[in-house]
């Protein structure tokens, strides 16, 4: 008994050391967002965790590009990087998720296309650099480059491969008994997917559904390429909060990036019902 209970003890250890690890660069982001520009760059002797004159000057520099704190302005705010971010991202996400659970599951019922889940794939194995030329020429002639549509859309063909082998695995899960079933009682296969197959794979769906926005949300690289100044991400506008007097902004970049937190944390705490049973979905076979 004695021993049963100090190997729990000790891995509840080893747990809490590992979620303090993970967390430790949020804490640190968390509170250098408020701390005022004289206590972003300190002495190795001189290090402190929180700030000791808490103030809220990075917040308003980055809302309203000056601050009396600051001796310089900055000519762009993040009130549109921020709202270019949550529209690209979820129309993204939409596009990822819708195409690739129709064709998850047509090619997990009909096997439809016998390459097509290998070609799908293909789409993943390709770094984003090695395609992206291309792809700015494509947009560039049709009048997609700094659209809101433009970089929604190279978002979903992007994550597209992720949401549909994903969800492939999901829908072979499923048992195909129960789909028979429905079609004999008269159904037919819309219905049997809208109403039967969806519904058994709602965790699934929402932990994709996830998965692909934190993809997107996050994104860098995309968005520097195809975008220039209406529709600039939160990623590539953090990266301008800089200057030659003080160099690297950190105050100002913790304040967006623990902004930059709040979306996928609340879609992560408004699905957690589904979270688990999602992630563990098809884990363990009869």
């Amino acid at each position: 008994m004695q021993r049963a209970y100090t190997s729990h003890l000790w891995r509840y250890a080893l747990i809490l050391v590992a979620v303090g690890l993970a967390l430790l660069p949020v804490v640190w982001m968390a509170t250098m967002a408020f701390k005022p520009h004289t206590e972003w760059v300190s002495t190795a002797g001189d290090l402190h965790w929180l700030p000791r004159e808490p103030t809220f000057a990075n917040f308003e520099y980055i809302f309203t590009g000056e601050t009396d704190a600051y001796s310089i302005t900055h000519e762009r705010t993040a009130t549109r990087p921020i709202l270019s971010s949550l529209v690209t991202a979820l129309l993204g996400t939409a596009i990822a998720v819708i195409a690739g659970t129709l064709g998850a599951y047509a090619v997990s019922r009909f096997m439809v296309g016998r390459n097509l889940p290998l070609g799908v794939l293909q789409l993943r194995l390709f770094p984003p650099l090695a395609v992206m030329i291309p792809v700015m020429i494509m947009w560039a002639f049709i009048g997609a480059m700094d659209s809101w549509w433009g970089l929604s859309l190279i978002y979903g063909i992007v994550t597209l491969p992720f949401a549909f082998w994903l969800m492939k695995t999901f829908f072979d899960e499923v048992p195909r008994e129960i789909e028979e079933a429905a079609l004999v009682e008269g159904c037919s296969w819309f219905r049997v997917f809208w109403k039967i197959t969806l519904p058994m794979v709602k965790a699934a769906l929402a932990s994709t559904t996830l998965f692909v926005f934190i993809l997107n949300w996050s994104d860098y690289v995309i968005a520097l390429l195809l975008t220039r100044k209406e529709w600039v991400t939160i990623p590539v506008y953090m990266n301008s909060l800089s200057s030659a007097m003080t160099g690297q902004m950190y105050g100002a970049k913790a304040a967006l990036g623990l902004i930059a937190v709040v979306p996928p944390v609340v879609f992560g705490i408004a699905i957690q019902k589904y979270l688990v049973r999602g992630l563990t979905f098809g884990a363990l076979k009869q």
